[in-house]
């Protein structure tokens, strides 16, 4: 396959340089992928380690991909949308993009084609008896007074592909425009662009017409992603600038946190509330909900997940305020007295992000724990009143969150107790803050 070069050359190419992990400041929240016309750059959220090499980046940016499009919802996106100059289109498929890529390079870098049938004559090989007892004459053959007919020559199936149909033509297309937006994930160089191919309303009626009578996953996968593709291109967006990605990771981090370490059933541990209105009908309002209820040998953990800055800043004011503590204490009080949990299995915790391998905690475990919070109007003698600051690493996470997490629930639970173990110490206003070090 003839290839050309982009603007940049393998080498040449540095996609460390396009890379940026996010501060979470009020202008530098978003998380995901931005393109114009000059510079592509892909944003990381807070506490993420880049890897070394290129390649690990790159599977990385891909892995992000992911983590998006399974957490992030149009709402989440649809934020990120409104600080551009210029309307964006909030539905960027950045995954048939990929797809279409994936299949093109899986192939050997070979564009689809389709086969055409052909038969031959042939003494093997799938026969088509059909054709052959109409194209061929048999001998016959006599045997005890019974003659039959033999045949030496059949008529069998072949196939030879087809490369002038229009569906690779509308294939060609497609893998030039998804490289031309997303070909620096996967190398720097890109193939030439077609000169013949139908028109977007044309390309859209065959491709669709192809996944509708192809019962062929990966015929399937691949057809959905050229029609994903070509509805995009023909709302005449820009051929270079658009954008993955959300200004609310702190969504995306609840649900990591939940996948990872929660029950699927958790409403029972929801303190609810509700108006008792005079007029009208009594309105029940939603429920409080927990992030997260994590059981570990029987014990029962209340986690909620705060996408705050503190694990890598270690600034005291990016912790989690008064509000967010008297909240947990609250669904430890409910789930203690409404569900029957003993107090003594039962504890609260808040889990922030950071980078285990910069941080100003020395710790260099995927989960450390940097302290607790309590209420000075409580006793404090119930382990759930005694809330703990959790760090998780970032990159560790995002890769794990979908596994059994079995070493993982034990390491968090291990984190939570073993301060709860020294007992409850009275906060001194004379404790220094640390020093972040770079």
């Amino acid at each position: 396959m003839n290839m050309k070069s982009s603007i940049n050359t393998i080498e040449e190419y540095d996609i460390r340089k396009h890379c940026h992990v996010n501060s979470n400041d009020v202008e530098d929240r978003f998380v995901g992928i931005k393109s114009d016309s000059n510079n592509i750059m892909v944003y990381f959220p807070i506490g993420y380690e880049l890897p070394k090499t290129d390649d690990e980046i790159r599977m990385d940016i891909k892995h992000l991909i992911q983590v998006l499009s399974e957490f992030t919802t149009k709402e989440d996106r649809l934020l990120a949308m409104n600080k551009y100059d210029k309307k964006q289109s909030v539905d960027f498929p950045i995954n048939a993009f990929k797809t279409v890529i994936e299949y093109f390079l899986n192939e050997n870098c070979k564009y689809y084609v389709e086969t055409d049938k052909t038969y031959k004559k042939a003494s093997a090989g799938k026969q088509d008896w059909a054709r052959t007892i109409r194209k061929n004459v048999p001998l016959v053959q006599y045997q005890s007074g019974v003659s039959s007919f033999i045949y030496t020559k059949f008529e069998v199936r072949a196939a030879s592909y087809n490369d002038k149909k229009l569906i690779t033509q509308i294939n060609r297309f497609c893998v030039y425009e998804a490289f031309e937006r997303l070909g620096w994930l996967y190398f720097s160089y890109k193939p030439e662009k077609p000169e013949h191919y139908p028109d977007i309303k044309t390309s859209i009626s065959i491709v669709h017409s192809k996944l509708c009578n192809t019962n062929d996953d990966k015929k399937r996968s691949l057809f959905q992603a050229m029609l994903d593709m070509l509805n995009y291109i023909g709302e005449k967006v820009s051929d270079k600038q658009f954008y993955f990605g959300t200004d609310n990771f702190e969504h995306v981090w609840e649900k990591i946190i939940d996948k990872a370490f929660g029950e699927i059933n958790k409403d029972k541990y929801f303190p609810r509330s509700r108006w008792l209105l005079d007029y009208g009908k009594y309105h029940e309002k939603r429920p409080l909900m927990p992030d997260t209820i994590m059981i570990y040998n029987n014990k029962y953990y209340v986690l909620d997940a705060k996408y705050y800055k503190y694990g890598c800043t270690g600034i005291p004011s990016h912790l989690p305020n008064a509000s967010s503590i008297n909240k947990q204490i609250t669904y430890g009080e409910y789930i203690e007295k409404y569900v029957g949990v003993d107090s003594n299995l039962l504890f609260n915790a808040f889990i922030m992000p950071f980078n285990k391998a910069k941080n100003c905690f020395k710790i260099s475990d995927m989960v450390g724990n940097i302290g607790e919070s309590v209420g000075d109007w409580r006793k404090n003698k119930k382990y759930y009143e005694r809330i703990q600051g959790i760090v998780i690493d970032t990159r560790y996470i995002m890769y794990h969150y979908s596994g059994k997490m079995i070493k993982e629930k034990a390491a968090l639970a291990e984190c939570i107790e073993k301060v709860i173990k020294r007992g409850c110490i009275p906060l001194s206003e004379n404790v220094p803050t640390p020093k972040y070090v770079e």
